[in-house]
Order: structure tokens, then sequence, then C-alpha cells
């Protein structure tokens, strides 16, 4: 296990003897944000809309950044309901300009696209989350699979026992809910060769996986992968070797664990209410984080900001919604 959060050391040195994380963890931006959440990696900043983008959830702000010390934050939408996560869409890589996104937002579903240099919602693709009025539901986590489809979780604006939901969105644009009876759905994350989906749910602790077919994006297999006894787990990704990294709300640290579930490390991060992590896929290698002040008397340290720290393993660059061509060999 690493050391504890106050014990980190200086910059430029290892946590601990062994640990994934090569250095201190610092903010991108000094900004503070109520629920930081939708960290991803799109890749190199010289193709396209690339480095991390991340949002302000319940402002509904999406913003850019090269992910290193100080780099600042970048805002590329300013939307009018919450806004969960996106992701570029297919054939319109390009530039910030020319760029198309999916997001989970307010709902359900929207495409965002540029007007004047800043994305804007252009099409309501669906809202599933309309479906009951009370208690009220709203977008949580959302993210692309690696075979081109769009996934997105639903709760309560309280967190209410089973009222949260995941759905899909395929490529061709049809929306299905495939699980329900959930509370604070997160994730989901996918194995490098998306068969194996982790989805967890943050009151209860548990991570679940789940075959995932990738003809048809069908769900079979459930099967509980871990339980986090500190906190809640929340946004997760893997990384180029497989492993699954876990925000862990509330216990100030990250897990990482291996393909069958063994933690391998516990990695203290400098804010209390961590709440999604993403890697960059190229070297030199950095891991960018979120995390939230929301329900917190004082914030202390860098509660609610975004922080970034050198790390010694590689990400996966988040996949392209509606990418079209499925290996289903």
């Amino acid at each position: 296990m690493s050391e504890n959060v106050t014990d980190q050391k200086r910059p430029g040195q290892n946590q601990a003897e062994g640990s994934v994380v090569a250095g201190s963890w610092e903010p991108v931006d000094q900004r503070r944000w109520q629920l930081g959440e939708g960290a991803r990696y799109l890749g190199p900043a010289s193709e396209g809309p690339g480095g991390f983008v991340c949002v302000d959830l319940l402002r509904g702000r999406l913003f850019s950044t090269l992910g290193e010390p100080d780099a600042q934050l970048t805002l590329r939408a300013e939307l009018d309901r919450p806004l969960g996560a996106v992701a570029l869409r297919s054939g319109r890589a390009g530039s910030w300009e020319e760029s198309t996104w999916v997001a989970a937002l307010g709902k359900g579903l929207s495409l965002l696209r540029a007007e004047d240099g800043v994305l804007q919602e252009s099409e309501v693709l669906a809202s599933p989350a309309e479906r009951q009025a009370q208690p009220e539901l709203r977008v949580n986590d959302a993210v692309a699979d690696p075979h081109g489809r769009f996934w997105v979780g639903a709760m309560a604006y309280e967190g209410d026992e089973g009222q949260g939901f995941l759905a899909r969105l395929d490529p061709d644009g049809g929306v299905e809910i495939v699980l329900e009876d959930m509370s604070i759905p997160n994730g989901p994350a996918f194995s490098p060769d998306g068969r194996t989906m982790y989805l967890a749910d943050t009151p209860t602790g548990q991570i679940t996986t789940y075959d995932v077919d990738p003809a048809t994006g069908s769900l079979s297999a459930p099967r509980p992968f871990v339980q986090v006894e500190e906190g809640g787990p929340d946004g997760m990704t893997v990384d180029a070797q497989g492993c699954l990294w876990s925000a862990v709300w509330g216990a100030a640290c990250l897990h990482r664990y291996s393909p069958t579930g063994d933690l391998l490390e516990r990695i203290p991060v400098p804010a209390r209410q961590p709440t999604s992590v993403a890697l960059t896929a190229e070297p030199p290698y950095r891991a960018l984080v979120t995390t939230a002040a929301i329900g917190l008397e004082t914030s202390a340290a860098h509660d609610g900001r975004v922080l970034t720290a050198p790390v010694t393993v590689a990400g996966i660059s988040t996949p392209v919604y509606g990418l079209g061509a499925i290996d289903v060999t």
C-alpha cells in the first residue's frame, strides 16, 4: 500500500518505491469545481482535438487541457444543463472548430458542434432520463467503447437508491437502456479489446464486470470484480497493461487493479473526492484526475481542482463514437 496523502514527496520523486506514480500531484489550474468529472485522453494535441478533456458537470462546462502542471484549462463549451462526459464523433476529427461530439447532457444524449469557436448543442439524440418526473434524473458518467458505442449512466439528483440506469447509444443512433435498478452508475470502462466492461455503483462500493458482445453491444455474465471498503468507486479507466484505475470518492485515492481484481496499488491524491482519471497513451506518461468540492464544509489542499502527475505506464486514447468497422473475430 502506498504512503498516506500527507506524506507525498517533492515533484520528480516517486511517491513510494515501486509506485506507478513518479512524482507529486499538482493542479493544472487554480480554479475549483463543485463536481469535476469526465476526464478523457483524446490523443496527441498535434493531431486535431487532443490532450485531455474534462467537465464541470453541474455547470455544464467542457474544458480541454494539455494536462501538465499549470497548463490551464481552456473552455470549449458552456451549456445549460449538467454535462457528464463527451466523446469525439467519427469522421470529424479535424480541429476543435471542425469537430463534432456526442455528449451525455441533461437527461440524455446530444450532438455538439462548434459555432464561433465554441461547441454548442446542435441536436438532441435521445432523452432516456425523461422517463419519470420524480425523482428527477440526470446524466452522470459516460464513455465510448472500442467498438464505437457510447455508454451513459443516469442517476437521481440526490442519488436515490435504485433509480439510476445505464444506456447504450449504438453507432446507428439507436438507444437502449441496458441495466436498471442502480443508484449512481460510474464508468463504465472497457478492456483494451472491448469485450469486458467494468461498471461501478458508487454508494454500494461494488465494481461489476460484464462480457460485451462486440457485434451487438449486448451484456452478459455479470460477476463481482471488487468490493471497495473505503469510500466509493467513481470514474474509471483501463491502462495499456489492461489494469483498471478507479477514482475512490471520499477516500483521497485511486485504486489500480489487475485484470483479475487484485489491488496492485492504492495511490493517494491530495483531494478528498476524486471523481475520474485518465492517462496519456504516449510518453512522457501523465495521469489526470478530476475532483469535487461538493458537500465539503471546508475546502483543503486541492479539493475541487483538476490534478496531474507523471506516471510510468501508458493509457489508451479514448475511442471515438461511431467508429464504423467492428472486429468480431
